[in-house]
């Protein structure tokens, strides 16, 4: 017989699931935004006015404020409908939003689901995992932007003063795996004196990443192009690389070989800047915090893709074995970490 308390905690967590699904389809859908703005008549937004101003199907959007006011993220008052506290909080534009926990669930249960059906033969699909949900790929840039930007803005930056320096007196700065080059957009927008390169496998990461640049008025600093991580050249020397959660996707070749490669492309004095979740020495300490039972998940996720989260002395050692020094950052009670590496 089991335990009904463990049945009540594994149901509370299947009714949490099932909110931050329904919160995802808003989110995806951007109807969390168009409900803060103003409705378009006097009595307020209906399930049909929300489907017309979205361009959305009203029978579906109907669902979905069913079961949005179930659980929590709406309310309504006869057809009248308006954003709970907990629904505003998913919204795109708020600072702190949890949007980017809705969409990590789906992309979770997503590779869950790949992960159960791998395990019986061991293959390894790669990153292509990430485009078999069309609508999730867009949604992963703006995730992680959203979730590691006040990091890097707040805590990291300020802690790197080779990279401040750097940023004083300009130079080129090179984003491996950018995404929709937030980290770039940041960097350049306090440091106008950097230039800055940003390369990634998909497509629609470096179109999403070049109008977020020419938006923010820095597309004539930066330039994004699409290639594998495996083989990136540049032309020039460069004076940063950047690898934010990126070297775990390609240590599998060789960890010594990866930097080595950095090393051959930075001008002297240059830096390589590794951010990664920092994998405990003890695999015991994952069941100690939710941040680290999250990068447990996460690690098995990235099995299917044919990686693994790295500990620091990996990185140090291969960065040294380079030519480089080093110095190592840890941040979120241990969780993340930031590599330095420098030529000198």
């Amino acid at each position: 017989m089991i335990d009904p308390t463990l049945r009540q905690a594994v149901m509370s967590d299947a009714q949490g699931a099932l909110r931050l699904f329904v919160a995802c389809v808003g989110v995806m859908n951007h109807l969390f935004d168009r409900l803060a703005e103003e409705p378009p008549a006097p009595s307020g937004w209906t399930a049909e006015s929300l489907a017309a101003a979205a361009e959305r199907d009203t029978a579906y959007v109907a669902r979905w404020v069913d079961a949005s006011v179930a659980f929590g993220l709406l309310q309504r008052e006869g057809a009248r409908l308006s954003l709970t506290g907990l629904g505003a909080s998913f919204r795109s534009d708020v600072p702190g939003s949890l949007f980017p926990v809705a969409i990590q669930a789906v992309l979770s249960g997503h590779m869950a689901e790949r992960a159960a059906g791998l395990m019986a033969t061991g293959e390894q699909p790669g990153e292509s995992v990430l485009t078999e949900r069309p609508t999730i790929l867009p949604w992963f840039g703006p995730m992680l932007e959203a979730t590691f930007g006040p990091m890097f803005a707040d805590q990291i930056l300020p802690a790197l003063p080779a990279v401040q320096a750097l940023g004083e007196r300009g130079g080129l700065a090179v984003d491996l795996g950018c995404g929709n080059g937030w980290y770039l957009r940041r960097l350049l927008a306090r440091y106008p004196r950097l230039r800055g390169i940003g390369l990634d496998m998909f497509a629609d990461n470096i179109e999403a990443a070049r109008r977020a640049a020419d938006a923010a008025g820095l597309g004539d600093r930066l330039d994004f192009r699409q290639g594998d991580l495996h083989r990136f050249t540049v032309d020039e020397p460069v004076d940063l690389i950047a690898m934010n959660r990126a070297l775990h996707h390609v240590w599998a070749e060789g960890g010594d070989r990866v930097m080595a490669a950095l090393a051959g492309h930075l001008a002297p004095g240059g830096l390589v800047v590794v951010w990664e979740p920092r994998w405990p020495d003890d695999p015991a300490a994952l069941a100690r915090h939710p941040r680290l039972r999250g990068m447990a998940f996460q690690n098995l996720a990235e099995h299917v893709q044919g990686n693994r989260f790295l500990r620091p002395g990996e990185i140090t050692a291969a960065m040294e074995a380079a030519g480089m020094a080093t110095e190592v950052l840890e941040l979120a009670d241990g969780a993340e970490m930031v590599v330095v590496g420098r030529l000198d």
